[in-house]
């Protein structure tokens, strides 16, 4: 069995990035925005190198993951002129438009959250429940009832 030789070249494996473009809700809906701007960002990942996209609404608006080789290629397909315009008509322009690597919400994540240990204040005993003290009021006459308020005080 032979082993090719390490002087020949050493392959480096390319990871691709992910990209997360979202889009808030404003003075008018985020699902208007993704209708009117779907198809030009799809096609404009796709001719300039992206790998993988998709699109993801919830409650507070939508957001585009598009997947491309390099960030070389991420910053050309950001640049182009249909990108900028589609992003500069999103519904709130001030605070609407989050744009930053990798997918979004949690994803980042390789594995789920486990729960913190809880701090050091909540290891105390809570105090026992103390009985209510109250007159039963079903058979007594008004003597009685006057009896058991002064031995109360």
């Amino acid at each position: 069995m032979r082993f090719r030789s390490l002087e020949r070249g050493r392959t480096i494996p390319v990871m691709a990035e992910w990209w997360s473009i979202e889009v808030l809700h404003g003075e008018f809906s985020a699902f208007q925005w993704q209708q009117a701007h779907d198809s030009e960002l799809i096609e404009a990942a796709l001719t300039n190198g992206a790998l993988d996209g998709t699109w993801h609404a919830g409650q507070w608006g939508v957001a585009f993951e598009v997947c491309f080789k390099t960030s070389e290629d991420w910053e050309a397909f950001r640049n182009l002129p249909i990108v900028r315009a589609a992003l500069d008509a999103v519904p709130d322009p001030v605070n609407g438009l989050l744009i930053y690597r990798g997918r979004g919400g949690t994803s980042a994540a390789g594995r789920p959250r486990r729960p913190r240990p809880a701090p050091s204040a909540s290891a105390m005993a809570l105090p026992e429940p103390v009985e209510e003290s109250y007159l039963d009021l079903t058979g007594a006459s008004p003597d009685l009832v006057e009896a058991q308020a002064l031995s109360l005080r």
